[in-house]
């Protein structure tokens, strides 16, 4: 190397002098190589090329990192969402049943956001991070491993760290052939009557695609063009969407499947606008689970990811050498369906109110 990137040296630079994984090289550099079974041989010509290649800057950052905080941090998207909300309190629970302490925070969809977020709790000292939805999940992991920060994703996978995901193609699989199955008993269905609405391009949304793709061209022989209106993860687009399919058909789609509780909000917006012959006759999917949504006057089925199944592998996969991808089977939930979650493991200490007479 030159003196210039020698001053710039970084974890991928020394995994390519070593010949070692990025991550093994991290965990030789923040102290716990040996819980990872790496060899001495090996810890010592990482260490040795540290110092040849002028490593300073995370050597020291190892040195700082060598006590444990007990902290564990959660990078969420968004708070106010209950697939996220969820995922924050059992996160929660999970890491005090290890004697961590919890740190949740938000990077609101914004890359640059998060990346000023984890920066923020790694000088806090937490000891790993839990990344779940973010937008940019390899810009996040080149900071915690220049940091040597043990991480996972959840919910969206990135190209370098472990990750535990949904199954995204199976649930949307599933969650289709339910709502077809469902309006096909309320007379003649074709393609053209089954739609998709919301998502972006990014993994989670293009497994579902190809999941409610796969079940249309089964059932009907056909995948009919222009089935699918990408909104963002938008409350406000969907229910645009929506106003312009209804502009358009005079009504809604007789089948369809909703992205995300987010924007399912759209559905209830136009809901909102509208009287109830706008949507008297319509079957509904969304891929996220609110109880609410599964008492609304027309059928609504959906898809719960096992949030608890997720965390409890996360935790498992921060000593995991090498990259991982595990998918977790969601559980689709018929309508009129309230299922219990994390808040039924709170324990309300105040007495009932008793009436004076």
């Amino acid at each position: 190397m030159s003196e210039k990137e020698r001053k710039k040296a970084t974890i991928y630079d020394l995994s390519v002098v070593s010949g070692a994984s990025p991550s093994t090289v991290a965990s030789v550099l923040n102290g716990t190589w040996r819980k990872r079974r790496i060899s001495e041989e090996t810890a010592a010509k990482i260490l040795s090329l540290a110092r040849e290649h002028d490593y300073k800057a995370n050597l020291q950052a190892r040195a700082l990192r060598s006590s444990r905080s007990g902290l564990v941090g959660l990078l969420l998207p968004v708070y106010d969402n209950r697939f996220f909300s969820s995922m924050a309190q059992t996160f929660e629970s999970e890491a005090r049943k290890r004697g961590l302490v919890p740190m949740v925070v938000s990077g609101r969809r914004d890359p640059e956001e998060e990346r000023r977020t984890v920066e923020s709790l790694i000088a806090y000292a937490i000891d790993s991070l839990f990344i779940a939805g973010a937008t940019d999940p390899d810009g996040v992991h080149e900071i915690c491993m220049r940091a040597g920060l043990p991480h996972v994703n959840i919910d969206l996978p990135g190209k370098f760290a472990s990750s535990v995901i949904a199954d995204n193609r199976q649930g949307a699989e599933a969650l289709t052939s339910a709502i077809i199955r469902h309006a096909e008993t309320l007379g003649p269905l074709h393609a053209g009557d089954v739609y998709l609405f919301g998502g972006r391009n990014d993994h989670a949304s293009r497994e579902r695609i190809a999941g409610f793709h796969a079940v249309k061209q089964s059932v009907f022989g056909a995948v009919t063009k222009g089935d699918i209106e990408i909104t963002g993860y938008s409350p406000g687009a969907t229910a645009l969407a929506f106003d312009r399919f209804f502009d358009k058909h005079g009504r809604l789609p007789k089948c369809f499947f909703i992205n995300s509780s987010i924007n399912f909000e759209g559905l209830l917006r136009f809901m909102g606008r509208h009287d109830g012959e706008a949507f008297g006759d319509i079957v509904v999917g969304c891929f996220d689970y609110d109880p609410f949504a599964s008492f609304l006057p027309f059928p609504v089925y959906m898809i719960r990811p096992n949030i608890s199944k997720m965390l409890e592998r996360g935790f498992d996969l921060l000593e995991e050498p090498k990259p991982l991808t595990i998918t977790i089977e969601p559980e689709l939930v018929p309508p009129r369906t309230a299922l219990e979650g994390p808040l039924d493991a709170l324990n309300d200490p105040s007495p009932p109110f008793v009436f004076a007479d």
